[in-house]
């Protein structure tokens, strides 16, 4: 009987210690984080400066964080298809952009998601609310809309004589939609008038360059979103090649050779998304997180392409610029 008894207590001795040891797993549970870009592989600044905002709040990966990557290449119809290979994977969390959002809320309604650099979350769709999201989206706008007038102004005061101007957008593109009508108003205000040229993807850059100079435009703006951003390379070369003065949305375009950018510092962005990260997974819910808009934009200017153009840039111009590329 006392034998018995023994076992039984060594049982549940057993028992306890492997409940204890499986809720000590649990409890260790390291988080794993989804990032969904919508360009090529190859590490880009976003992902860095993604990982130096996790550093900034403690998680380092492959120790207490894990970073799920995945590519588009390009190819918005595979968002979806890369968005459910992300929650099996049980991500915790989603970081991505406005055309990848979109797809994983169709995917799934309860991942938490933190956009970067949506150019307007609401008519996207994406948000009931700045101040309150409402739904498993939050995250950080580029307030594009607002910045179209601006460089156009920035384009007008660096080329004088400016009057007509290409408007390089995807008619897809929600966000893009809201851009051109945004654009409007600040065109008429400057004089300035705007030809619409289209192009979804990399297989109608070359054509909207064709349809775009036999309009004969002295400048060229671009719109925000994945179908210019991923290809950025392609459209500087062709601007130079026809030499366009340019002003482009992303930094990046610069330091690709284009002529000038304005607009947020987008690595900026995607450092200050681990903010988000990091309270949604201590609880906060994006329903509750308000959407954060920038409060510094940046003016950046290659001279060496301008030289190239034959343009002097303005001092006063030059006086407000960030960065200078000589």
């Amino acid at each position: 009987m006392a034998r018995k008894t023994i076992i039984v207590v060594w049982l549940i001795a057993l028992a306890l210690a492997s409940f204890r040891l499986a809720d000590a797993q649990q409890q260790k549970k390291v988080p794993r984080i989804g990032r969904l870009s919508a360009g090529f592989p190859g590490g880009t600044a976003r992902d860095e400066a993604l990982k130096q905002g996790l550093r900034d709040f403690g998680y380092i990966e492959g120790k207490n964080i894990f970073i799920e990557t995945r590519y588009a290449e390009g190819k918005p119809d595979r968002y979806p298809t890369l968005v459910a290979e992300l929650v099996r994977l049980k991500i915790d969390v989603l970081v991505t952009a406005t055309g990848p959002a979109l797809a994983a809320k169709q995917v799934s309604n309860t991942l938490p998601i933190v956009v970067v650099g949506t150019t307007d979350p609401l008519a996207a769709g994406l948000v009931e609310s700045l101040a309150r999201p409402g739904g498993n989206v939050t995250g950080l706008t580029s307030l594009a809309p607002e910045l179209g007038g601006k460089r156009l102004e920035l384009l007008k005061e660096t080329v004088p004589k400016l009057s007509r101007v290409a408007f390089l957008y995807n008619p897809a593109d929600p966000s893009n939609v809201v851009e051109l009508e945004q654009l409007r108003g600040p065109a008429a205000a400057l004089g300035v008038t705007v030809r619409v040229v289209e192009a979804r993807g990399p297989d109608e850059i070359e054509r909207a360059f064709s349809v775009m100079i036999r309009e004969r435009p002295q400048g060229l703006s671009t719109a925000s979103g994945a179908a210019n951003n991923n290809n950025q390379r392609r459209i500087v070369v062709l601007a130079a090649k026809n030499r366009l003065p340019a002003i482009y949305h992303l930094s990046e375009f610069v330091d690709s050779g284009g002529l000038m950018s304005y607009g947020p510092n987008l690595s900026g962005m995607y450092r200050r998304a681990a903010y988000f990260v990091d309270r949604i997974l201590k609880g906060a819910k994006p329903a509750d997180l308000p959407v954060e808009q920038p409060t510094k934009f940046e003016l950046l200017i290659n001279l060496k392409t301008a030289k190239a153009l034959g343009l002097t840039i303005p001092p006063v111009v030059l006086m407000r610029a960030e960065k200078v590329i000589k």
